[in-house]
């Protein structure tokens, strides 16, 4: 009997489920408008769907991995557990006196995020450590059970305990956890020595609370999964997907949900790398375009680019820092803008044309879906300009209405006073403006040059933009994946376990004790291997990977330098100094080779492999790809200034060998690939579509 793998990923529009056959690589995808009043119904409902008309037992499900935006959802709607503190004694105030800058620097009236938590639920506890970890005060005892007895009057789901230097020495953070427990039976008790022993404690107290607000909320999301999974016989097991793009087992994550925050949007890049790792190119920039929101990630010689923190919140999707609220965990590095399918457009009052971040999301979507929306969208631009057919919108399973399309266009372009037309081709031309802003800061403003990177497009609205982006950026081949509107659901298959450790080491380079380097990333590989043997991993798909964070003495920041696998000796100063120069001077731009460095944090990643399914190959055929070819439509071009004929192709009558010349429009059941003139399309063994520039 067939066995298969399940992903399920939860967007702000779409909840889309991928099911992989083991054995002959067969993909099914299910895409269905998501649930935000509660996504376990939309999850259970595209796993019901899916099995159902793939004549699919649930038994048969081997592998069942999870996207989700629960957590990320609970902050940006402030909708966390009611939390409190306890903190050392003259520091109750790190959430109310946070960081010492404001999201727009010269607006006087700009208000900083609200506290994580209110000043009346935070507490203080007589206790002191110094920067060594020593003791300078012993920790009250008496003082934390009062403490504990009055948050257990409060009503208080979770408990934050973020006490100073306890990234050194957490010995007073775990006694004080261990008070609480007994005081508060079933509460739920974030410490921060175990989620982020790192210094800076804003930022250690920051992450720890997001983790305490969202732990009720995920751990009851994944008992209502778990529950509605063994109801529908579906016994594999729970795994979800973490910011930093590995996957975790359910029991994990309930311990540790701050990992989630950016669950789906990793899902897409894991995916990205996947699909260079079968073809050979290993710099890619991965774009990922939706209905809510437009993501770019960067793959550098087919690893993602990670980064050690980021913001979240309702005001962290925008190019001002700080105002959201600091997350410290890995995360996959990705620059996300309010420009999805279904991101509105608008009139400022200045009289100009503006596009997003607001968006109509799932209900009630663009005006073409007929749910009540007015103003025009991207995917009403897009159906104006003759790129989607409205009635093979999801296969024909959603048809649009081009009428409401026409008059929510032709209201906004009486506003601005323009033709309709006009006004379409200004949503489009703005949106991918804003999208190419986006692709140069994940990768210009790294240090990257696009041009030596190809794009993966995915998503939804992806494919419909990445040719256009790609020739504004001088990219040269863009790679259009299969059933691109569920890529992000297919990452979630062939993704590895992966769990991050890090612990704060501040040395100078040159008083470095490598024995004790070595028993700290020993001891991260003992917790490695007994959480990774729990979710059953065995030792020969074990691997680990080291790092060290380093800075120029002074320095206020650091960079990430990947360590040897081996133990460090006497003599790997100028190894990883010279990883650390080269770092910098790409950051940067310069590099001080004589300053003196240091070293700030140590970190290891835990690799659990997974065997990972093969992708179906076509059946070979010719350049010809006329037994595609479904019809012929009238569709607008910026660069060719009116409509043209232009030949439409059904993707899944293509074969490995064809070629697409543009103009062209291929059509599939989850997305529509738009071909410009003067470009492309070649369909490789998987049925990619290799679009790039005629010669």
């Amino acid at each position: 009997m067939s066995t298969f793998r399940l992903g399920v990923d939860i967007g702000g529009t779409f909840t889309d489920a991928v099911m992989m056959n083991e054995s002959t690589g067969e993909i099914r995808l299910v895409k269905m408008s998501s649930t935000p009043s509660d996504p376990s119904v939309g999850f259970i409902n595209v796993i019901e769907r899916i099995l159902e008309e793939s004549n699919v037992p649930a038994r048969s499900v081997t592998y069942n991995v999870h996207g989700t935006t629960v957590a990320t959802n609970t902050i940006i709607e402030g909708k966390g557990a009611k939390a409190a503190l306890i903190a050392t004694k003259g520091f109750r105030d790190v959430f109310e006196i946070a960081r010492q800058i404001r999201p727009k620097l010269y607006d006087i009236f700009c208000d900083k995020p609200k506290p994580l938590i209110p000043r009346a639920l935070c507490f203080e506890v007589p206790e002191r450590l110094d920067f060594a970890g020593d003791v300078l005060a012993p920790l009250d005892e008496k003082k934390v059970r009062e403490v504990a007895r009055r948050i257990k009057r409060e009503g208080v789901e979770a408990v934050v305990v973020c006490l100073l230097h306890s990234y050194v020495n957490p010995v007073h953070e775990k006694r004080v956890g261990e008070i609480v427990r007994e005081e508060m039976p079933g509460v739920f008790v974030s410490l921060s020595s175990d989620l982020c022993p790192e210094m800076r404690e804003y930022f250690r107290a920051s992450t720890t609370a997001i983790n305490a607000l969202v732990m009720p909320i995920v751990s009851r999301y994944l008992e209502r999964l778990e529950r509605r999974l063994m109801e529908i016989d579906l016994r594999a097991g729970l795994h979800l997907m973490t910011s930093a793009g590995g996957i975790m087992s359910s029991q994990v994550a309930r311990q540790q949900p701050v990992n989630l925050i950016e669950s789906g949007p990793a899902a897409g890049v894991a995916a990205a790398t996947h699909l260079g790792s079968l073809l050979g190119p290993h710099n890619l920039i991965s774009f990922d375009m939706g209905g809510t929101t437009a993501k770019a990630g960067l793959v550098e010689g087919g690893v993602p680019k990670i980064v050690p923190h980021f913001e979240v919140g309702s005001a962290a999707v925008s190019e001002n820092r700080s105002a959201g609220y600091p997350v410290r965990t890995p995360v996959v590095d990705l620059v996300e803008i309010g420009a999805g399918g279904g991101s509105i457009a608008w009139v400022d009052p200045g009289g100009g044309l503006r596009v997003g971040p607001q968006s109509g999301g799932a209900d009630p979507g663009p005006a073409c879906y007929g749910k009540g929306q007015t103003e025009p969208t991207i995917t009403d631009a897009n159906l104006f300009l003759g790129r989607i057919d409205p009635e093979y919108f999801l296969g024909g399973e959603h048809k649009l209405n081009p009428d409401l399309a026409v008059n929510a266009i032709g209201f906004l372009a009486r506003k601005l006073d323009l033709q309709p037309v006009e006004a379409a081709r200004g949503i489009i031309e703005i949106a991918n403006a804003n999208m190419v802003g986006a692709i140069r800061l994940i990768s210009v403003q790294r240090g990257f040059d696009p041009r030596d990177f190809m794009l993966v497009a995915y998503g939804g609205a992806g494919p419909m933009h990445a040719n256009a982006l790609a020739r504004e950026l001088h990219i040269p081949k863009v790679l259009i994946p299969m059933s691109p509107g569920v890529t992000s659901a297919l990452g979630l298959l062939v993704t590895d376990i992966k769990h991050d450790y890090v612990q704060a080491h501040i040395r100078p380079m040159e008083a470095i004790d490598f024995d004790k380097l070595t028993q700290e990333y020993q001891s991260f590989e003992r917790q490695a291997r007994d959480v990774l043997r729990s979710e059953g991993i065995s030792e020969a798909d074990i691997s680990f990977s080291r790092s060290v964070d380093m800075r120029y003495v002074g320095q206020s920041y650091e960079l990430r330098v990947e360590a040897p696998s081996r133990d460090l000796k006497p003599g790997d100063e100028g190894k990883l100094n010279a990883a650390f120069f080269e770092a910098h001077q790409r950051a940067y731009g310069y590099a001080e080779t004589s300053e003196p460095t240091e070293v700030v944090n140590l970190r290891l990643t835990a690799l659990g492999r997974i065997r990972r399914p093969q992708l179906r190959r076509l059946a070979t055929g010719g350049q010809d790809s006329a037994e595609a070819v479904k019809g012929v439509r009238q569709v607008y071009f910026s660069e060719a200034g009116k409509r043209v004929a232009c030949k439409i192709y059904d993707r899944y009558r293509l074969r490995c060998g064809n070629s697409v010349p543009g103009p062209a429009i291929v059509e599939e059941k989850d997305s529509t690939t738009v071909i410009h003139p003067g470009c492309h399309a070649a369909v490789d063994e998987y049925g990619n579509l290799m679009i790039q520039e005629s010669h």
